[in-house]
């Protein structure tokens, strides 16, 4: 259940009690909630609400004797009226049976409460994974639009592979990382996600296995779980996934393709070496197992550009290279791309066109107009600036307040440090705790089920002048859960 956006009115001479059980009430009567709805714990909403447990277990009492709820030991409170049904001979439908029987997996509790936590007022943002607002070029961007050519602009559909325009300049954008793509090889999407999407749905059956880096980005959402896949993750090291384990693991699963961030990976902020790039194309290209390349950090480079793509030296055609703005200029643009052979890009392309009819016109517009201006250099050099000044400063405050209780890497480029917890079991207790005191965090736990003493600490979002404050903060926290 989504986290409730209200809070009583403390200054109200209506009691606290009160204005919860009408407040409740309102969504029970107006169909938000429905017949067969779970409500969060006391716990839980006397935490959201910011009141007393007694507080919500009065409020909660008052809807019970209304018939309006019921609690049941070990299954939670769940609503079991509505005012319609209480005067209708006929209940109305039971939704949330739909719900429950849709195909796409709803997403994991803790990505849920940090979807909702991320909109919160004061709340500082450790695990992010975007840039902080201050860093977005928003006077850019509105110049770019005040100044877009008449003869660009454009409010209607796009043809389906996306803006001619724009695929020509990310055609030539391509070529100066080394890879060959013409226009009619790219796809434009609503962001990487998406691509993963089209493609969990266009290019693979049910029951297909995934093979994956573990931990990995992709064990955090249900894209291809969704589309009833199995993911099957692959051990690390210092240099990527480990290849000489490869082809063991492609025929126990029996994989249907690989997907890999070899650019500062997420969560552990990995780059993948040439070397080991080299012996993965040679591995897959033997296997006859396709690779989708998530290089959406390529350009988040510090100190030196990373080894070439893997799509760079594909000579079989046998990887899809998925991009995106997201990372490096906004990501409320929703633009990203495919990379692959026509008949894959025409058959992604055909799929899109039945999900959204297209990107934003406008949005292709304008990332177009960015790519081809120079703009997106210039954002580029700003962007790698700016986050080495804030990984250098994580990676002292690490040094200063983590000392015995972590360890890490540094990272050279993108957003993240992965973070072990040398003394802590699990962080899903840290992250409810570090939550109350509004430090929203990533735990490890997210990103597969053997890093639940990991954190993936983001320097792209929170300031500098709350970075060096709110580590401090979240270590002591750590070292209070270890006494």
């Amino acid at each position: 259940m989504n986290a409730l956006d209200w809070k009583p009115n403390r200054f109200s001479s209506v009691p606290l009690h009160k204005q919860i059980e009408e407040h409740l009430k309102e969504k029970i009567s107006n169909g938000e909630w429905t017949i067969g709805t779970k409500l969060p714990s006391q716990r839980r909403l006397a935490n959201l609400l910011n009141v007393n447990r007694s507080t919500v277990v009065t409020a909660l009492d008052e809807l019970a004797s209304q018939g309006l709820i019921e609690g049941k030991k070990g299954g939670g409170t769940r609503v079991v009226n509505t005012t319609w049904s209480l005067l209708a001979s006929s209940p109305p439908p039971d939704w949330n049976s739909f719900v429950r029987s849709g195909i796409h997996q709803p997403n994991l509790l803790t990505v849920q409460e940090i979807n909702h936590a991320e909109f919160r007022p004061n709340m500082i943002r450790l695990g992010t994974g975007e840039l902080s607002p201050e860093l977005l070029p928003y006077r850019q961007i509105q110049n770019l639009l005040r100044e877009l050519p008449d003869h660009n602009l454009s409010l209607g559909y796009e043809e389906p592979k996306g803006n001619l325009f724009l695929r020509q300049t990310l055609s030539k954008y391509l070529k100066t990382i080394g890879i060959q793509a013409s226009p009619a090889s790219i796809l434009i999407v609503s962001g990487a996600l998406q691509a993963l999407q089209l493609i969990s749905v266009g290019l693979l059956h049910r029951g297909a296995a995934v093979l994956l880096e573990k931990p990995s980005y992709l064990y955090s959402v249900h894209v291809f779980q969704s589309a009833g896949m199995k993911l099957f993750g692959v051990p690390m090291d210092e240099s990527g996934i480990q290849t000489s384990l490869l082809a063991a693991y492609q025929k126990q699963c029996d994989g249907a393709l690989l997907y890999s961030i070899p650019s500062f990976h997420n969560p552990t902020g990995v780059c993948m070496t040439e070397k080991r790039r080299a012996q993965l194309l040679e591995v897959c290209e033997k296997e006859r197992l396709p690779i989708i390349e998530d290089d959406v950090y390529r350009d988040l480079w510090m100190d030196c550009p990373p080894p070439s793509p893997l799509k760079a030296n594909d000579k079989s055609g046998s990887v899809l290279y998925v991009g995106s703005l997201s990372k490096t200029v906004s990501p409320g643009l929703r633009i990203g791309w495919v990379v692959g052979p026509e008949p894959v890009i025409e058959r992604l392309s055909d799929i899109k066109m039945q999900t959204d009819y297209g990107s934003s016109s406008l949005s292709q517009w304008a990332a177009a107009e960015w790519i081809s201006s120079g703009l997106y250099a210039e954002q580029l050099r700003f962007i790698r600036k700016e986050l080495k000044e804030r990984r250098d400063a994580m990676v002292h405050y690490l040094e200063k307040y983590f000392g015995g209780i972590a360890s890490w890497n540094v990272p050279e480029g993108g957003f993240y440090i992965w973070v072990r917890l040398t003394s802590l079991a699990a962080t899903r207790e840290l992250f409810e705790k570090a939550l109350k005191e509004g430090i929203l965090l990533n735990p490890g736990n997210l990103y597969g089920p053997d890093t639940s003493n990991y954190l993936r600490l983001s320097y792209s979002y929170a300031s500098l002048a709350d970075m060096e404050r709110e580590m401090a903060r979240l270590a002591a926290i750590i070292k209070n859960l270890l006494l």
